[in-house]
């Protein structure tokens, strides 16, 4: 008798792997974990052969069953199922897609979530739908120009760019598994539009940082949010890591914030040494929102933490514009100043978590220059503290 959908969902589990046969070939293997598997069994070449079609009940019975007189009608023609299956898939990693999915799961360990979740919306929003069928060793410069220019008629020149960037990584993987020749995004060099870099507003005079500091002092928003506002200029992370921050993270007694690595940009753990002022805005805040998990929750729950444009709003309510100042800007404003204040360059730049190019460098400053961080960012505070009342400012002698 053939299967029903109730005899397959009725059927128990047993200490043994046992079959539940629907005929010509097709059978669901029931394993002792209560998995489903289907198999279809033929002959060809004079030997007896297995395929799987899938695990029940994401595969149905009916599709199950199309699957069967698909593979029936290929052995009919002479055609081996199990080859024309494996044919199919070589086929498919040497599309552009393929090589694209294959590349992207590389890259999930390296990269920020935002980082990666741009990446994609990039590649699957513009590239695939017209490149991602296609082999990939033919697509030419011309066929991925069309693609940018689609997203220059948009007015997107940044996106284009950072799109072709993205594709001539795909390529270059492809060339290195052997998929492509070369790299066709080298041939469309000069072929955009250029793009003018803008830097991010940031408040750096130092009056003006004053009285950005007493209007976060007058902010009448959430506590939350003036918490963060309040710290965003001590801490000078970026944006996301510090509206991400989780209680978890921190040691007060230690006056540390150990920021990991999967939450950073550049991939690498960060340690953010906390001023008195910084420790301060924490104990405030803890009794409000420490019981949670994020430090600065979402208002709709402490399930996800506060949104990424929480900061810029509050700040737009300040009366401060885009082109004023941004979350962002909280670095560009602590890295003109302290190199103003005659911190040295490296120190500055590892507060800031930018990435060293020399590794052992990298590995040396991290390990010996934390207490030169801690004096840094305590001063820092200091700084803003002055700014903030209104003193005057002298600038210290320039250190090593």
């Amino acid at each position: 008798m053939k299967l029903t959908d109730t005899a397959i969902r009725n059927k128990k589990a047993a200490e043994k792997s046992f079959k539940l046969s629907d005929g010509n070939g097709l059978y669901l293997l029931v394993n002792p974990n209560g998995s489903r598997w289907w198999r279809f069994k033929y002959r060809f070449g004079g030997r007896e052969k297995g395929l799987s079609f899938g695990v029940y009940p994401e595969v149905t019975l009916k599709l199950a069953r199309e699957r069967r007189e698909e593979a029936r009608e290929l052995v009919a023609k002479g055609v081996d199922p199990s080859l024309d299956r494996q044919q199919a898939k070589a086929a498919d990693s040497d599309t552009f897609k393929g090589v694209y999915v294959e590349w992207l799961g590389k890259q999930e360990a390296k990269l920020a979530p935002v980082t990666l979740a741009k990446l994609k919306w990039m590649i699957e929003t513009f590239a695939l739908p017209r490149l991602g069928a296609r082999p990939i060793r033919k697509i030419t410069a011309s066929d991925i120009l069309g693609v940018l220019r689609k997203i220059e008629e948009r007015g997107k020149h940044e996106t284009a760019h950072r799109t072709k960037q993205r594709i001539g990584q795909i390529f270059r993987y492809a060339v290195a598994s052997g998929r492509a020749e070369r790299d066709p995004t080298v041939d469309l060099r000069g072929a955009l539009t250029s793009v003018t870099t803008k830097n991010r507003a940031a408040i750096t005079d130092p009056t003006r940082i004053g009285e950005l500091l007493r209007a976060i002092d007058g902010y009448e928003g959430q506590p939350a949010t003036q918490a963060a506002l309040k710290l965003a200029p001590l801490v000078f992370t970026r944006p996301g890591e510090l509206r991400a921050a989780k209680w978890s993270e921190f040691d007060l007694d230690r006056a540390e914030w150990r920021i990991a690595a999967e939450r950073m940009k550049m991939r690498e753990a960060h340690v953010v040494p906390l001023s008195k002022q910084a420790l301060a805005i924490l104990r405030e805040l803890e009794p409000l929102t420490g019981s949670g998990t994020h430090v600065f929750p979402s208002l709709l729950g402490d399930h996800r933490p506060m949104s990424e444009n929480t900061v810029n709003a509050a700040l737009r309510r300040m009366g401060y514009e885009k082109a004023d100042m941004t979350g962002h800007g909280f670095r560009a404003m602590a890295s003109t100043t302290l190199n103003e204040m005659g911190w040295s360059p490296d120190v500055i730049e590892l507060q800031l978590a930018h990435k060293e190019r020399n590794k052992v460098r990298a590995a040396y400053n991290r390990a010996e220059r934390l207490t030169d961080r801690r004096k840094m960012m305590q001063e820092w505070a200091d700084r803003l503290d002055g700014l903030k009342a209104g003193a005057k400012v002298i600038p210290l002698q320039k250190r090593a």
